[in-house]
Formats: structure tokens, sequence, C-alpha cells
């Protein structure tokens, strides 16, 4: 047995300021993606908006699907993951060779 008793008023205390910070941290971190999603879709709209004038602007369309899909894979799907870094790799390699003609 403890001969002196705890003081819950100080855990309560420090206890509520954990709380009100981390209720803070959640609402700027919605805040954020909130934001992140406004200007993902402005983006989706634009490259939707028009074809591709030229090879790198369709490069860049399918670059930014390619990222989506990426991002959409479960951790155990290398084969595609391998698949996509490849595509990325090509586009990489062709832009230049297309710069240099």
């Amino acid at each position: 047995m403890v001969d002196q008793p705890i003081n819950l008023d100080a855990h309560r205390g420090m206890a509520a300021q954990k709380a009100t910070d981390l209720r803070r941290l959640r609402s700027e971190v919605e805040a954020d993606q909130e934001a992140l999603r406004t200007r993902q879709a402005e983006l989706e709209d634009l490259l939707a908006a028009a074809p591709a004038t030229d090879w790198p602007e369709a490069v860049e369309k399918a670059r930014y699907l390619l990222g989506l899909l990426a991002q959409s894979l479960n951790a155990s799907d290398l084969r595609r993951r391998k698949l996509i870094d490849r595509v990325m790799a090509d586009f990489d390699h062709l832009l230049d060779l297309s710069t240099h003609d």
C-alpha cells in the first residue's frame, strides 16, 4: 500500500491537455486532407479538360494515373509495383530520347 494518496487532478490536467492537443492536431489534419482533395479535384478537372497536345503532356497524365494506382496497391503486390516503376522509367527514357531528336 502507498502511504500518500495520488493527486489525480494533476494527472487529469495532463490528460485533458493531451486530449486538447490531439483534437487540434486531428482538426488540422482533416483540414489539410480537405484542401488536398480540393486541389486533387482541380488537377483532375484540368487533366480531363482537353486531350493532350503532345507526348510529354500525355505522359504527365499517365504518370498521375499510375501514381494513383500505385497508392491503391497492396504492399504485397510487388509485381504490379515493379511494372509501374518500369513504365515510369520507360517514360523518362523515351522523353529523353525525344528531346535529343
